[in-house]
């Protein structure tokens, strides 16, 4: 009933982009990691249908299922009635770094995400804890809230669903939010305008966009892309025909695994010696901790294939800003910024063969390990090392040094 009412109401809608090409785009990743904060303009989009033009002024999210009363909450009461909470967390598509476990493990069937499927923003309003005591619930403990968008059609269903436990919800720790804002301004259209839910900790798959129902209910959501995408499969599950045969089996992915990439000097890239400080190859990217257990305390790179590690500086957060009373809770679901400057002597060693590797390790000693790297149908969760290749090192003053000698007839000796 409610999805037929909402499918009359949404034919009104003005839609951007379409079913059949949902707007999906990440930014080029040196751009990422320029701040701490994920620009909104920057962030990446994920979608699996069009962008529903909304009218904020009139939408309400129905909060409904086990609770005492069904009600209708319009955005200005989200705004107004309920006291506004503020959460630092990173938002990761289950399939960021899709790319790499395609090209270095084995073919998997998904969008070919590179390694900007993430972003880390400030997203605020109302704990959803807060609005579900208000209105009263009927039942507690092993019960599950869905979050759903009938506003637009979607590749696999009429509908977007997603679902999380209840005591996770409920408890004001976790910091679900019913989110208004992101980065201090309103939601943008592609990031949920007027309402979004934000899980941190949680698979971006979770975050339900344009929501306009919360359910309080017995099981999961029962949507396309809670129970037959966005799972981890065996690795003998490798077609299509085997996973339909084995969603019921396995469990929606929600915590995401410890990660990091490295985001420059990309692979490919030529690198002049000249125009490096002091001769140092400075490289950079981002790590994001598991689930709930941030902040990342430490990131490493090798430059042998993991036969040694060195340690880089972790940017943003700051150790200083760390050990500040609160810090640990503030930042523990954020991404951290890393840098770290190859010494000159290595830099000029690195030659096509070379590979730059980067692991994570966060507050709870999650650690990106080789042995937990496997291949998974869907491509999705994937945290092996951060990795760049494929580099050309040219020291132009050699260059200039042979050249000068050839005119001399001396060949390429001094």
């Amino acid at each position: 009933m409610y999805s037929t009412l909402m499918a009359k109401l949404t034919h009104y809608l003005q839609l951007e982009y379409s079913v059949e090409k949902p707007l999906n785009r990440e930014p080029p990743l040196k751009d990422l990691v320029q701040n701490f904060i994920t620009k909104t303009a920057t962030a990446y989009d994920r979608n699996h249908g069009p962008l529903p033009h909304i009218n904020g002024d009139t939408h309400t999210v129905r909060i409904d299922g086990l609770v005492k009363d069904t009600v209708h909450l319009s955005i200005s009461q989200l705004r107004n009635d309920f006291p506004q909470h503020d959460v630092i967390s990173a938002l990761q598509c289950a399939g960021n770094r899709r790319h790499t476990m395609r090209t270095e493990l084995k073919e998997v069937d998904g969008i070919d995400w590179n390694d900007g499927a993430v972003c880390n923003c400030t997203w605020s309003g109302p704990l959803l804890c807060d609005v579900l005591s208000r209105i009263g619930l009927t039942m507690e403990g092993d019960a599950h809230v869905a979050f759903s968008c009938h506003m637009t059609d979607c590749q696999e269903d009429r509908y977007y669903g997603s679902s999380i436990s209840l005591a996770r919800c409920m408890d004001p720790e976790m910091k679900v939010i019913l989110a208004l804002d992101m980065n201090g301004a309103p939601l943008t259209i592609n990031h949920g305008f007027p309402l979004r839910i934000v899980i941190p900790g949680i698979a971006g798959a979770r975050w339900t966009k344009w929501l306009d129902r919360i359910t309080i209910q017995d099981e999961e959501s029962s949507n396309f892309y809670m129970q037959r995408d966005y799972k981890i499969l065996p690795p003998e599950i490798d077609t299509r025909k085997k996973a339909n045969d084995y969603w019921h089996k396995a469990k929606p992915l929600q915590k995401m695994p410890v990660n990091s990439a490295i985001c420059y000097p990309t692979a490919g890239d030529t690198i002049f010696l000249d125009k490096l400080i002091n001769g140092e190859l400075e490289i950079a990217g981002y790590a994001l901790p598991k689930g709930d257990d941030g902040p990342v305390v430490k990131v490493e790179i090798s430059t042998d294939q993991g036969k040694t590690w060195d340690e880089s500086r972790i940017l943003y957060p700051n150790p200083e800003e760390l050990c500040r009373s609160g810090a640990a809770e503030k930042y523990k679901w954020a991404w951290a910024i890393w840098q770290y400057k190859l010494p000159a002597e290595k830099t000029r060693k690195i030659d096509k063969s070379t590979k730059i590797w980067s692991r994570a390790t966060d507050k709870a000693g999650n650690i990106q390990k080789v042995e937990d790297i496997k291949w998974n149908f869907r491509g999705v969760g994937y945290n092996g090392f951060g990795e760049t290749k494929n580099l050309t090192i040219i020291d132009t003053h050699d260059l200039s040094r042979k050249a000068g000698n050839m005119k001399l007839g001396n060949g390429y000796k001094a």
